[in-house]
């Protein structure tokens, strides 16, 4: 079957160029890709294949487009358990465990979200990362949104850019933090350590707040909120100001226990598998109707335990 969307050019556009006003007719569809359709003979102007982009427009004509989903996916479909919170036409909003690598990479080609996406929601594969819009770590759980269509990717890669997107986590970490705050330092690659993320002058602004949500002694639960989300942001931006997230081996080797820790916490803290770090909400546009939409996300069960030890060995 094959599946057009059309639409009649109106008189306020006369004297344009045709690709000029087709893109505007359909913002849900990105230049390049209507330029490719463009290429291949997809678009029509009145059931006549469009050959001059640069004809001027007088008003009335209906333009027609032949939308071919290609598959840009190569990965395996793998069926892996994962959790949906929230399926809708548009969207799906995702609870990651933690252990679980958003997409292949360097080292991780299978055991993936995106392969499992894939297995669960196979039209995906037409989608740029399977509809995948924001990363979280390997070793962070919580909240992420998969777009379905091209039209919510577009909406919604849009909002992360725009920075419209809320997103809070739950963050666990080593000190004492008496207040409120921001942290306003741009964060690039480490100029030594390929694996690691960095405060440097050559890294892109990023902006992190956080709140206090309750004190342990010399630990501290906090609530964070990202206004941009470059990658590791949190765990760099915590670490650099002295208060590294509880678990984090990448950033957190050098301190990882608080002053006049007692041994039984400490030996929690040994075991403690992972970053203390939980994205716990998640609000943003909806994309047919623009309103609000929010998610949230309880403790996972081994972030609750570690909470339970901070309250009674501290």
């Amino acid at each position: 079957m094959e599946n057009y969307v059309i639409k009649i050019i109106s008189s306020e556009y006369s004297g344009q160029r045709l690709d000029t006003v087709i893109a505007k007719l359909f913002p849900d569809f990105s230049r390049s890709k209507l330029k490719n359709w463009l290429d291949g003979g997809s678009i029509f102007v009145n059931n006549i294949p469009l050959q001059k982009p640069s004809k001027k427009v007088v008003g009335g004509e209906e333009i027609r487009i032949l939308v071919i989903e290609e598959k840009i996916i190569t990965s395996e479909p793998q069926n892996i358990p994962f959790e949906v919170i929230e399926e809708t036409n548009n969207f799906l909003i995702v609870n990651k465990k933690a252990g679980m690598v958003v997409h292949p990479g360097a080292g991780n080609h299978q055991n993936t979200l995106l392969n499992a996406l894939l297995f669960k929601f196979p039209e995906l594969e037409n989608l740029p990362r399977a509809g995948i819009i924001h990363r979280l770590d390997k070793e962070t759980s919580g909240l992420m949104i998969i777009a379905r269509n091209q039209k919510s990717y577009k909406n919604l890669s849009e909002q992360i850019s725009e920075r419209t997107v809320k997103r809070t986590y739950q963050a666990f970490v080593v000190g004492n933090i008496s207040r409120s705050g921001r942290i306003e330092e741009p964060i690039g690659r480490h100029p030594r350590n390929r694996q690691k993320q960095a405060v440097t002058e050559k890294g892109k602004y990023a902006l992190t707040k956080y709140s206090v949500a309750k004190k342990y002694g010399n630990y501290t639960h906090l609530e964070v909120n990202l206004e941009t989300g470059r990658t590791h942001q949190i765990r760099v931006h915590l670490s650099h100001i002295g208060f590294p997230l509880i678990g984090d081996v990448l950033y957190g080797r050098k301190k990882r226990f608080a002053k006049s820790t007692n041994s039984d916490l400490r030996e929690v803290i040994e075991r403690f598998p992972r970053q203390a770090l939980h994205a716990s909400n998640l609000s943003f546009k909806g994309v047919e109707d623009n309103k609000e939409v929010s998610f949230s996300s309880p403790l996972p069960e081994d972030i609750l335990n570690l909470e339970e030890n901070l309250e009674n060995l501290t």
